[in-house]
């Protein structure tokens, strides 16, 4: 399943030359999967009363075209491999022209108590109910 997120890009997120500034993007793309995991009934709160966490491992980030102030963006969520231990997510951002201007690829455990923690089979099929391994198809790639 790929998920959708859009948002306004506001001035005080973006640096001198009125482009997004880099670190902002981050939280937008946090921002993004909390959103799908609202949507995949796994919220934080949700995954908080679970005693569940998910801890980013590792981040590939690749700037393509810099999105511009007051730009209305879509960030497309999806996961492509799931399993007990451990995720890989991907995450691309477009303008409000569709065009590709952001792409990430995310890796993430899971944890109880802030160590490594299987997922149950009830909370594991949730998630790969989600997976989409060939995520969008679009022209820029």
């Amino acid at each position: 399943m790929i998920f959708e997120y859009q948002k306004r890009i506001y001035g005080y997120e973006c640096d001198v030359y009125g482009h997004l500034n880099n670190a902002n993007y981050l939280q937008i793309l946090e921002a993004a999967r909390a959103e799908a995991l609202i949507e995949m009934d796994l919220s934080i709160c949700r995954l908080r009363e679970l005693n569940l966490q998910i801890f980013v491992t590792g981040f590939q980030l690749n700037y393509i075209k810099a999105i511009q102030l007051e730009d209305i963006i879509t960030v497309k969520t999806w996961a492509t491999s799931i399993n007990r231990l451990r995720g890989h997510w991907h995450q691309k951002i477009y303008d409000s022209q569709g065009t590709l201007c952001f792409t990430a690829e995310m890796d993430a455990v899971f944890a109880r108590d802030g160590k490594p923690q299987r997922l149950s089979p009830e909370v594991l099929e949730i998630f790969n109910d989600a997976v989409a391994p060939q995520g969008p198809v679009d022209s820029e790639q």
